[in-house]
């Protein structure tokens, strides 16, 4: 296996996928993108796309957006991996023709998804469902949010998971290709980097990532394992 990581900002790296990727000597190379070219013969057979501020149809003002979409595409259409997180989700959901657009209002903190028809029949879905310490499957649990925008499921699309605000916080288009709306890459330090300064209640999410991310972290484990095999 090897991966190619793509960086929308150099602020939002690939946290605990990188450190997956190393602790099992998995091939892996990060292009920042804000920084260097992207070039669309890379011969990595899966790739994973990051997050970012900007939003997929900005891409007048960041014109690798454009290639990113192409490469996933290329990606699919030869049925090779693909994870997209937040950004990389609605660049994914871009890519294969749904609208990406602002959501109701921003989701930003620790908050449930829920399982949907689709989930609850995908065996990597259901890998991260599955508690790390008690081992009993949860339908719905928590995960790390910050986004604004959101997408239409793309036609062909199984949606495999929900939250409150947005309907469609994951799908998965094939047997290779999913698209998260959450953050499941955060480890603790980014998590109070990212939102140092935003117009949020800090110690609330002290308390909350102090209580869930144990938990959180490894359920992300749990479904790198299934993801990214040798």
């Amino acid at each position: 296996m090897s991966v190619l990581v793509l960086k929308n900002i150099s602020s939002e790296g690939p946290g605990t996928i990188e450190d997956y990727l190393r602790e099992n000597a998995i091939d892996f190379k990060i292009l920042d993108l804000s920084r260097e070219e992207l070039s669309l013969t890379d011969k990595a057979n899966t790739l994973v796309i990051m997050g970012g501020p900007m939003s997929v149809n900005e891409s007048d003002l960041y014109p690798y957006i454009k290639k990113e979409v192409a490469l996933v595409q290329d990606f699919i259409l030869s049925g090779k991996q693909v994870l997209g997180v937040c950004l990389g989700a609605q660049i994914m959901a871009s890519a294969l023709g749904a609208k990406v657009y602002p959501g109701p209002e921003k989701e930003i903190g620790w908050f449930d998804i829920e399982l949907q028809e689709g989930g609850l029949r995908d065996t990597r879905m259901t890998a991260m469902a599955t508690h790390p310490r008690a081992g009993d499957f949860w339908k719905k649990f928590k995960v790390f949010h910050w986004h604004g925008e959101t997408f239409d499921l793309p036609a062909g699309a199984a949606r495999l998971a929900k939250s409150e605000l947005y309907p469609n916080q994951a799908f998965r288009y094939g047997e290779h290709a999913y698209a998260f709306q959450f953050h499941i890459e955060v480890s603790k330090e980014m998590v109070y980097s990212w939102l140092k300064g935003e117009n949020i209640d800090m110690d609330e999410l002290v308390r909350n990532t102090e209580k869930y991310y144990e938990d959180y972290s490894q359920r992300a484990i749990n479904f790198y394992k299934t993801f990214f095999k040798k």
